[in-house]
């Protein structure tokens, strides 16, 4: 039998040596797996050499404080927190929302919640009242664990028998029970049974970028034991600081701000601001010696604006996901710090299934090759392998843990992670070598006189123009193209939306895009519509697009190519 101790120190001992770790890694078959208990608690808490190391360093940027917490302080409080939730009457396969930012307490909820039994329902602090309703509704939710700056949301939900906690309350609030209260629980935990590692553990919402949102189910085997491919990913070893941009509510903090740097041994550190500042950011950096860094694109975009090459960071892994990165970012932190930006990729329903792992030659624009444990195809709209198309988890004995148990229905049964594949949705092209190029959602890919058209491969080029901070491409309705390009594009500071900009833009995306794939529309707009993780969407773009509606506030100043007779001239 392999067990989590093996695969964990089989990844960490061949960390460079990628060839080796996918033909010989084995996802371990433990039966029963509780990751807070036999792993935090029994390893990191109680060996010698990690129960003293830093398990969660938060940093308050703008006030240059720090709160550090050990992992045997750590396990101690996360006792404490599992026996006040049960004296809340939470048990095994109870549901609890956590509604919490940055802070201690959400690290000590969730390993409190996990040696319980009990499924967490991660939420964003961004959510409205109605999606907070939903999350209840939908999730089932028994106990919620909320900041005090969320507590007026709940001031117009019916009370249907859920318990309430609130963290950092600065004074009383009716039918709240402060968290701190948990600190007069004992600090030793006698579980109420065995936890099997196909038990459910976490059920996300998706961040709705096309659809409502749907509730992804884990288990205790896939997002702890499936993390295992993202700290081979990120490269982390026992030991380190990790900082990784993301807000608590979604996958990627799950991935990075919890399971993947405990699985190595390594501190969690957090760089708390009110609002992003790229200056405080590098400042922290330098300050703390932080060795790993995963940020997503619009952070590493901000973070260019500044002359990185000014701050001594003791860097060793720097790493981006979210969304591609684009060439020009690599290339710009590259020079200034002398590493190469790995671009990882996965889904809220998976752990890193692909990515640029150490000791890989990494090719720029590409988001690397498939993890270890994970069994990746490329298949066209009829199912066969395909140099470009839908990429697919191989099923079957070859099911990876990371893999979600599925989507949870109304009747509380997970599907859609069954069957021989389990179709991600996203279209890639696969090179000779085995590495995968985002072309994009599937369901955003469109056609232009026949020509299949990729919204990303269009704004990564637009994005190089000095003037454009962010860009969304979708296609406009057009009688005899059927569609045409069409960028949605937000200015830098300081940049004038006017004819003299869009007509600079033009002639940049001209020149470097192939005739057929040239942008005819372009709308300078203050910003774009983004969900609340982040992400543009550009489905809200595609309807304006097809509504014809001018009278929205999303609506900029648009300028179309048929109208700059310099363009024409140029041509």
């Amino acid at each position: 039998m392999t067990t989590f101790r093996d695969a964990r120190q089989f990844l960490l001992a061949n960390r460079t040596n990628y060839d080796k770790a996918i033909a010989e890694f084995r996802w371990p078959d433990q039966a029963q797996f509780n990751w807070a208990i036999d792993w935090f608690d029994a390893g990191l808490a109680a060996d010698p050499e990690s129960r003293d190391r830093t398990a969660l360093w938060i940093v308050d940027v703008a006030n240059r404080t720090d709160t550090k917490v050990t992992f045997a302080q750590m396990s101690k409080r996360s006792n404490q927190t599992a026996n006040f939730l049960s004296d809340l009457g939470l048990k095994r396969g109870d549901h609890l929302l956590l509604l919490l930012g940055n802070v201690v307490p959400l690290w000590e909820t969730m390993l409190a919640c996990i040696k319980l039994g009990v499924i967490v329902i991660p939420a964003t602090t961004l959510l409205t009242p109605d999606e907070l309703r939903d999350r209840l509704d939908r999730g089932k939710a028994k106990v919620v664990v909320a900041a005090q700056d969320q507590v007026a949301k709940f001031d117009g939900l019916d009370d249907d028998g859920f318990a309430r906690v609130v963290v950092g309350a600065t004074q009383d609030h009716k039918g709240w029970r402060s968290f701190n209260d948990s600190e007069k629980f004992p600090d030793t935990l006698t579980p109420d049974g065995v936890t099997r590692a196909h038990d459910p553990m976490l059920l996300y919402f998706t961040s709705g970028t096309t659809a409502k949102p749907k509730l992804v189910l884990h288990s205790h085997r896939s997002y702890p034991v499936g993390g295992l491919s993202t700290m081979f990913w990120l490269g982390l070893q026992p030991g380190d600081v990790h900082l990784n941009i993301s807000s608590p509510g979604w996958a990627k903090h799950a991935w990075s701000c919890f399971f993947a740097p405990w699985n190595a041994g390594a501190t969690i550190f957090i760089a708390n601001q009110l609002r992003f500042e790229a200056k405080g950011l590098l400042e922290t950096l330098v300050r703390c010696k932080v060795t790993t860094l995963c940020a997503p694109p619009t952070v590493w975009r901000l973070l260019i604006q500044e002359k990185l090459s000014d701050y001594k960071v003791t860097l060793r892994e720097v790493c981006g996901a979210g969304e591609p990165l684009n060439p020009e970012i690599i290339d710009q932190v590259k020079a200034a710090w002398g590493m190469t930006i790995r671009d990882g990729y996965g889904q809220t329903e998976t752990t890193a299934l692909a990515g640029n792992s150490p000791g890989q030659m990494v090719k720029p624009g590409s988001m690397g090759r498939p993890m270890p444990g994970y069994k990746v195809k490329v298949v066209d709209a009829d199912g066969n392998p395909a140099k470009e198309g839908e990429i697919c988890l191989v099923l079957g004995e070859d099911r990876p843990s990371g893999l979600m148990l599925g989507y949870q229905g109304d009747d509380g049964k997970p599907k859609g992670a069954d069957g021989d594949l389990y179709k991600t949705g996203d279209v890639a092209f696969l090179d000779d070598d085995g590495y995968l190029t985002f072309v994009g959602r599937s369901d955003d890919v469109f056609k232009s006189s026949d020509y299949r058209i990729s919204p990303f491969e269009l704004e990564s080029v637009l994005l190089e123009h000095d003037a454009v901070a962010e860009a969304a491409v979708v296609p406009c309705p057009d009688p005899i193209r059927l569609a045409i390009p069409k960028a949605y594009i937000s200015l830098v500071a300081g940049v004038e939306p006017s004819r003299e900009t869009a007509l600079s833009i033009f002639r940049y995306v001209q020149s470097h895009l192939a005739p057929f794939k040239r942008i005819r529309r372009i709308e300078l707009v203050t910003e774009l519509p983004k969900t609340i993780s982040g992400k543009i969407r550009r489905v809200q773009l595609r309807r304006l697009e097809h509504d014809n509606d001018r009278n929205v506030a999303l609506r900029g100043l648009e300028f179309r190519e048929e109208d700059l007779p310099e363009l024409q001239k140029e041509r």
